[in-house]
């Protein structure tokens, strides 16, 4: 294989220039699909599905242990169902969320200055909270979990026929049960990415996408879009790399 040579003033030959790497090509096409808040129920379904589980094993290889392991079971399930009903209906912004971490962090402190100082309540308190003997079997957990899961084939369906797909040159907006389509142009969309709550977002990465393009007669805004951050960074990288492509066409 032979390579282009030049001869400087002094006769020497010098390396021909090496040639320009072709630009990385960016995603064909993204796709955009807003969620609704029922997805964040995932470690209900996935709490009452173990614990149906665990307690049909119980039942068959500890039978004599089978009402103190189903109120532990029931009383860990009903704490992960209150959590996630707290996260599910308000929305925790950072500065809320640190503002209740403090709270929590106060009201703690609190109840050890308190049980210090009146040694007599902690007895009290014990023996309110083992009183608490919520009893649940296998199949109800089952039937939860099931719920869910049916929910879950639901949502996954209905989204296929609502849901935004960008490509390098339009956004298309796909909806209806017979592919109804939008068109916008892609050049000048503006790309803004809010997490809402901090709690969705860790537990899905998800948050609020809002794209402003020419022809829209109001912002495009999406809801729990899961894992934003890649979305926004996959967006950004076509954009950018449509800019170029207009520029050097004008």
């Amino acid at each position: 294989m032979s390579t282009d040579t030049s001869k400087t003033k002094e006769g020497q030959v010098a390396p021909a220039a090496p040639a320009e790497k072709p630009e990385e090509e960016g995603p064909g096409r993204i796709y955009l699909v807003s969620y609704p808040k029922i997805v964040f129920l995932y470690p209900t379904f996935v709490m009452a599905l173990l614990t149906g589980i665990a307690m049909s094993f119980a039942i068959k290889d500890y039978p004599d242990a089978t009402k103190e392991f189903q109120k532990g079971m029931s009383l860990a399930f009903l704490c992960i169902l209150g959590v996630n009903l707290v996260v599910l209906s308000l929305d925790f912004p950072r500065t809320t969320s640190l503002t209740l971490f403090f709270l929590a962090v106060a009201i703690v402190l609190g109840g050890v200055l308190l049980f210090t100082f009146y040694p007599n309540l902690l007895p009290s308190f014990l023996g309110v909270l083992g009183s608490l003997r919520p009893v649940a079997n296998a199949q109800f957990f089952y039937l939860i979990a099931g719920i869910l899961g049916v929910i879950y084939l639901i949502v996954l369906v209905s989204v296929q026929f609502d849901y935004w797909e960008v490509r390098p040159n339009e956004l298309l907006h796909h909806h209806g049960f017979l592919s109804n389509l939008e068109r916008f142009p892609a050049q000048n969309i503006r790309v803004e990415k809010e997490i809402t709550d901090i709690f969705e977002y860790v537990l899905l990465r998800s948050g609020r996408l809002i794209l402003t393009a020419q022809g829209s007669a109001r912002p495009i805004v999406l809801e729990n879009v899961l894992f934003i951050g890649q979305k926004e960074q996959a967006l950004t990288k076509m954009l950018a790399a449509l800019q170029v492509s207009v520029r050097r066409e004008t």
